[in-house]
């Protein structure tokens, strides 16, 4: 009997042994500000002047242009902070970006539309994708493995800038 526990023991060892964890640590510099440029399909984690790293990204299946309001595609532009993390969210992990601001609200509110909210910088999942870049409802999207990074060494409160 006790040979069954020994084996047993081992299987649930070298079992675990082969999990990941999706959240990662970071001990480098801080992520300052995040810069993102919708035309470029880059953003950029910064340390001050000093890029940390550099992603290929997907945006809102409507690219050009400034989010107008809710289910128009389009990410929006402009001034914003990472105002919410959730570990726990469909698109593997993701960062909330502070959108609407008050400049938004009043955009959508002069057209009769609700600005909409939910912006994230996020992961997959791939199903969404369909073989286009630009696949979002108007989040910045990028790989499951970039966003457990990015997860790591963005912290709330980082502003986020996002270009044309």
């Amino acid at each position: 009997m006790r040979w069954v526990a020994v084996v047993m023991a081992s299987i649930l060892v070298v079992g675990l042994g082969g999990c990941s964890s999706k959240f990662k640590t970071y001990n480098g510099p801080e992520v300052t500000r995040v810069l993102v440029y919708k035309e470029n399909r880059s953003m950029y984690l910064m340390h001050h002047d000093k890029v940390l790293k550099k992603y290929d990204i997907g945006l809102g299946f409507q690219p050009s242009g400034h989010k107008q309001h809710e289910g128009d595609g389009r990410t929006p532009e402009g001034a914003y902070l990472i105002d919410r993390r959730n570990p726990n969210s469909e698109f593997h992990l993701s960062l909330g970006i502070s959108y609407p601001n008050e400049t938004d609200r009043a955009r959508a509110s002069a057209i009769g539309k609700s600005p909409g909210g939910d912006i994230f910088i996020h992961g997959g999942p791939n199903r969404y994708i369909r073989g286009t870049k630009d696949w979002t409802a108007g989040c910045v999207a990028v790989s499951d493995s970039e966003i457990e990074d990015i997860y790591a060494m963005v912290k709330t409160g980082t502003p986020v800038m996002i270009y044309p």
